[in-house]
Protein backbone atom coordinates (compact mmCIF):
# COMPACT_ATOMS: atom_id res chain seq x y z
CA UNK A 1 0.00 0.00 0.00
CA UNK A 2 1.02 3.59 -0.39
CA UNK A 3 1.40 6.13 2.42
CA UNK A 4 2.73 9.66 2.54
CA UNK A 5 5.05 11.13 5.12
CA UNK A 6 3.19 13.31 7.61
CA UNK A 7 4.28 16.23 9.79
CA UNK A 8 2.33 17.95 12.56
CA UNK A 9 3.58 21.46 11.75
CA UNK A 10 5.97 21.62 14.70
CA UNK A 11 9.73 22.23 14.50
CA UNK A 12 10.95 20.62 11.24
CA UNK A 13 14.00 18.94 12.81
CA UNK A 14 12.02 17.41 15.72
CA UNK A 15 11.56 13.68 14.91
CA UNK A 16 8.52 13.33 17.19
CA UNK A 17 6.44 15.50 14.84
CA UNK A 18 6.53 12.99 11.98
CA UNK A 19 4.68 9.88 10.90
CA UNK A 20 2.98 8.13 7.99
CA UNK A 21 -0.50 8.96 6.69
CA UNK A 22 -2.70 6.28 5.14
CA UNK A 23 -5.86 6.48 3.12
CA UNK A 24 -8.74 5.38 5.35
CA UNK A 25 -9.60 2.59 2.93
CA UNK A 26 -6.05 1.18 3.31
CA UNK A 27 -6.19 1.58 7.09
CA UNK A 28 -9.46 -0.36 7.19
CA UNK A 29 -8.21 -3.06 4.79
CA UNK A 30 -4.74 -3.71 6.27
CA UNK A 31 -4.95 -2.87 9.98
CA UNK A 32 -6.94 -4.71 12.65
CA UNK A 33 -8.82 -2.63 15.21
CA UNK A 34 -7.82 -5.01 18.03
CA UNK A 35 -4.12 -4.20 17.52
CA UNK A 36 -2.61 -1.81 20.06
CA UNK A 37 0.54 -1.37 17.95
CA UNK A 38 2.34 -2.49 14.83
CA UNK A 39 5.94 -3.38 14.14
CA UNK A 40 7.36 -1.36 11.28
CA UNK A 41 10.55 -2.49 9.56
CA UNK A 42 12.04 0.73 8.22
CA UNK A 43 14.33 0.17 5.24
CA UNK A 44 17.93 0.74 6.33
CA UNK A 45 16.99 1.20 10.00
CA UNK A 46 16.01 -0.86 13.02
CA UNK A 47 12.41 -2.10 13.28
CA UNK A 48 10.22 0.02 15.52
CA UNK A 49 6.97 -0.50 17.39
CA UNK A 50 4.34 2.14 16.67
CA UNK A 51 1.30 2.56 18.91
CA UNK A 52 -2.06 2.79 17.14
CA UNK A 53 -3.86 5.67 18.84
CA UNK A 54 -7.62 5.86 19.25
CA UNK A 55 -7.53 8.78 16.80
CA UNK A 56 -5.98 6.45 14.17
CA UNK A 57 -9.30 4.60 14.06
CA UNK A 58 -11.51 7.69 14.12
CA UNK A 59 -10.42 10.53 11.89
CA UNK A 60 -6.60 10.76 11.86
CA UNK A 61 -5.21 7.83 9.90
CA UNK A 62 -1.59 8.68 10.73
CA UNK A 63 0.97 6.50 12.43
CA UNK A 64 2.88 8.97 14.61
CA UNK A 65 6.40 8.04 15.64
CA UNK A 66 9.69 9.73 16.51
CA UNK A 67 11.47 6.68 15.04
CA UNK A 68 9.71 7.25 11.71
CA UNK A 69 10.67 10.94 11.94
CA UNK A 70 14.30 10.06 12.59
CA UNK A 71 14.21 7.67 9.61
CA UNK A 72 12.78 10.37 7.31
CA UNK A 73 15.29 12.95 8.54
CA UNK A 74 18.23 10.53 8.17
CA UNK A 75 17.14 9.70 4.61
CA UNK A 76 17.16 13.47 3.88
CA UNK A 77 13.55 13.48 2.68
CA UNK A 78 12.34 15.59 5.63
CA UNK A 79 11.60 18.37 5.97
CA UNK A 80 9.98 18.71 2.56
CA UNK A 81 8.56 21.55 0.49
CA UNK A 82 5.01 22.50 1.47
CA UNK A 83 2.52 20.13 -0.14
CA UNK A 84 5.21 17.68 -1.35
CA UNK A 85 5.67 14.96 1.28
CA UNK A 86 7.60 11.90 0.15
CA UNK A 87 5.72 8.73 -0.63
CA UNK A 88 6.33 5.52 1.29
CA UNK A 89 5.54 1.98 0.18
CA UNK A 90 4.27 -0.04 3.14
CA UNK A 91 4.07 -3.80 2.73
CA UNK A 92 2.08 -6.11 4.97
CA UNK A 93 4.41 -8.91 6.11
CA UNK A 94 2.62 -11.03 8.71
CA UNK A 95 0.14 -10.18 11.43
CA UNK A 96 0.86 -6.69 12.71
CA UNK A 97 4.30 -6.54 11.05
CA UNK A 98 4.91 -4.25 8.06
CA UNK A 99 7.90 -2.99 6.09
CA UNK A 100 8.36 0.58 4.83
CA UNK A 101 10.44 1.91 1.95
CA UNK A 102 10.74 5.56 0.90
CA UNK A 103 9.92 6.24 -2.74
CA UNK A 104 12.82 8.16 -4.22
CA UNK A 105 11.81 10.80 -6.71
CA UNK A 106 13.52 10.51 -10.05
CA UNK A 107 14.69 13.51 -11.99
CA UNK A 108 13.73 14.06 -15.59
CA UNK A 109 16.11 12.57 -18.13
CA UNK A 110 17.71 14.77 -20.72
Amino acid sequence: MYATAWHNGGPPREPAGYGLKFAKVDRDRHFVSDWENIILELEGAEPTTVTLSAAFWRSCSELRSADVGQWLLAADVAPWARGSPPGVVVTELEGNRFSARILKRKGLGR
